[in-house]
């Protein structure tokens, strides 16, 4: 069986090890469970590489993601509104205006 390590890519640090499952909620939130069975969630986060050979998992948070990962699959699913684009396009732009 195959246990990761997960490392957030925002700063180098391993955060859980153990992992067996990784998944996605229906809330677009990243769910880790390690071998007992208990789970770990970061709000807002993307899967960059898993490695099998030295068996980690490379992670990236930031605020944007949980709602860039729900709009896709809205969009994915022909469920998305308007409403939901303009909204994402707030945060956006607010990132642009901080640059």
């Amino acid at each position: 069986m195959c246990e990761f390590k997960i490392v957030k890519k925002n700063d180098g640090s391993q955060i859980l090890e153990d992992i067996v499952i990784l998944s996605y909620t229906e809330d677009s939130e990243l769910l880790f469970k390690d071998v007992i069975g208990m789970g770990e969630i970061l709000e807002s986060a993307l899967i960059l590489d898993v490695n099998t050979l030295n068996q980690t998992c490379i992670v990236l948070e930031h605020p944007l993601i949980r709602g860039f990962i729900d709009i896709i699959q809205k969009v994915n699913n022909k469920t998305i509104s308007k409403s939901e684009i303009e909204s994402f396009e707030k945060q956006l732009d607010a990132l642009k205006k901080n640059l």
